[in-house]
């Protein structure tokens, strides 16, 4: 029973994406891509007071990279920076509250590797990413 109202959670932060879009002059914007099976994201954040003001994410690829992108803005919007640069792998697979299996965690992880780029590149510190990790976040 949790495992289907998991999946439909999933399936409408799929269908209806919060946060969606792209911001103009974002003080932190990255954007990359999963060769593999060719997802695709890009992220953009204001940042105010050490605050995530507002986030937007746009994209394309499967349900559980765009879905796991929708719930990583939701979950970061009003956040401190600090918070947010310390969130890491556990903290995404247990919003999406389902076994994801080998094949699908770089699907899964995809917007959090392009967060942590993005407030990497803007000066922002990030604790959990190093060049040994970096391709696994």
């Amino acid at each position: 029973m949790a495992m289907d109202y998991y999946r439909e959670y999933i399936l409408d932060h799929y269908r209806n994406p919060r946060n969606f879009g792209t911001l103009e002059n974002p003080d932190v914007h990255s954007e990359d891509s999963n060769p593999l099976c060719g997802d695709q994201l890009a992220m953009d954040l204001i940042v105010e007071n050490g605050h995530v003001a507002e986030v937007r994410f746009k994209g394309r690829g499967c349900a559980i990279s765009q879905a796991s992108a929708s719930m990583l803005s939701e979950m970061i919007e009003g956040k401190p920076i600090e918070e947010v640069v310390q969130l890491g792998k556990e903290n995404v697979l247990e919003e999406l509250g389902i076994p994801i299996s080998p094949a699908r965690t770089k699907c899964a992880f995809l917007s959090l590797r392009v967060l942590h780029r993005g407030l990497a590149i803007a000066g922002y510190e990030h604790p959990n990413l190093d060049e040994d990790e970096e391709e696994d976040v």
